[in-house]
């Protein structure tokens, strides 16, 4: 069965970024001049995602008013003769369809996809965190959909993490059978360095199927007192077999400050219009720090 459909858990608070983000959503940051979201949404698409569900929380407006149609501003592009910029504002609202559904208590990651089962239904389905901005020639999500397809079961996208750095993170105990592939026989979420299973940690981009909401809703909570996505991963392979897919492309940790400006200047560096100037200006920065 075609993946067609997409969860974004997009409920948290992004207190790492206060103040900027307390009366703003962490996923409308810019990033150059599009909000962090909008790259995801992007990648769902180039994907062959149909439909997306937001699970949004309080304080989440202004995501659904970026996605919505906006007749005053489309009418004064078209009267202001800016095609250019009308045709890329309708662009953003007619991309994909789009749906919402509040999670009304932070409980964790898994409790967040669990609000999602009456969307997803009996079908396997995508789940995309906004922090991860994944650039890459082929989308991320599109080569785990790959994997899915050849064979048929959950895959997760892994990325080989600094084992000092895998704290932070889910972390799988995988054995490699193709060049990008790995079959995954235990998940650890954030464990100690010295009892990782590896360096090849979890992020942000799931493919998964339906068999994984009745293990969320009977769930116990995990580390930091919430539901844990992995650790419900972790159940579903005692069933069927998890796959793990080690990306092509270049993640960018947005969920972090440090991140977040990295990721300006690489993207920055990319765009044509001003890459040139960008470089220089860099170069000029850089020969006075001492």
């Amino acid at each position: 069965m075609k993946v067609k459909k997409a969860v974004f858990p997009v409920a948290g608070l992004g207190t790492r970024f206060l103040p900027a983000t307390k009366a703003s959503p962490k996923e409308m940051l810019s990033l150059i001049d599009k909000p962090l979201v909008q790259y995801v949404v992007e990648e769902a698409v180039a994907s062959g995602i149909e439909q997306i569900l937001f699970v949004t929380g309080r304080g989440k407006r202004a995501l659904e008013d970026h996605f919505d149609i906006a007749f005053e501003l489309e009418a004064l592009l078209y009267d202001k003769g800016k095609e250019a910029e009308l045709t890329q504002v309708r662009e953003i609202a007619e991309m994909v369809d789009i749906f919402y559904v509040r999670q009304k208590r932070a409980l964790g990651l898994g409790h967040a996809i669990l609000c999602a089962r009456d969307f997803v239904g009996n079908e396997p389905f995508a789940v995309l965190l906004g922090d991860d901005i994944i650039d890459s020639d082929r989308p991320c999500l599109g080569q785990l959909l790959e994997v899915y397809s050849k064979y048929r079961g959950c895959v997760l996208a892994l990325e080989q993490v600094p084992q000092e750095n895998i704290a932070s993170y889910g972390c799988v105990k995988a054995t490699r059978i193709s060049e990008q592939v790995y079959e995954v026989t235990d998940l650890v979420e954030k464990p100690k360095p010295e009892e990782a299973p590896s360096d090849l940690a979890i992020i942000g981009r799931y493919v998964l199927t339906p068999e994984i909401f009745p293990i969320l809703a009977q769930q116990a909570p995990g580390k930091g007192g919430e539901i844990q996505l992995t650790d419900a991963i972790r159940t579903l392979a005692g069933s069927q077999a998890i796959y793990g897919c080690r990306f092509a492309g270049v993640r960018h940790d947005c969920g972090d400050k440090l991140g977040f400006l990295k990721a300006t200047v690489d993207l920055a560096l990319k765009r044509d219009e001003f890459n040139v100037e960008f470089a220089k200006y860099l170069r000029e920065r850089l020969a006075c720090i001492p």
